[in-house]
């Protein structure tokens, strides 16, 4: 007669591996369906219509030695080819382009498609933040435009 193995493994292995199978599809129906806050308002700046982004409503997080908030930006008008650079800062006023140079934190970066950036940011966001976006061409020509921070996105 055979010795009947009567453990904890044996007994729920069927239904731990049925749970680890549940979850995966969860997560992977979580990822192909991702849920982002609404769009700032589009707004002009020099020859681009910028829209930007925020990727969720958590405050900044630390990273590489300061506080970020991820956002990505879209240029509907203007070809992004004749910027030399951009930055995004969150705060009550912009971040000088020397000073956002020395980290390369809060620099845009990706493609015509789309401007990932992380955004340098204050630990903790007020209303009397803003979000500020610098520009600068192959020229010199420095442009800054801001958006009010939105509710959703302060701490409440």
């Amino acid at each position: 007669m055979a010795r009947i193995n009567n453990n904890i493994w044996n007994r729920y292995k069927y239904k731990i591996n049925g749970g680890v199978i549940l979850l995966s599809c969860y997560f992977l129906y979580q990822s192909m369906f991702p849920v982002f806050p609404d769009a700032l308002a589009t707004k002009i700046i020099g020859e681009y219509d910028v829209t930007p982004y925020p990727y969720n409503t958590n405050q900044p997080y630390f990273h590489h030695g300061s506080y970020v908030k991820d956002f990505m930006l879209t240029f509907k008008k203007g070809n992004i080819d004749n910027l030399r650079q951009g930055y995004l800062n969150l705060g009550e006023k912009p971040l000088p382009i020397s000073q956002l140079q020395i980290d390369g934190d809060g620099i845009l970066h990706g493609t015509k498609h789309g401007q990932e950036v992380h955004a340098v940011s204050p630990k903790i966001l007020t209303s009397t933040d803003k979000i500020w976006l610098t520009i600068e061409t192959w020229q010199g020509d420095q442009k800054i435009i801001s958006w009010d921070i939105p509710d959703a996105l302060l701490s409440h």
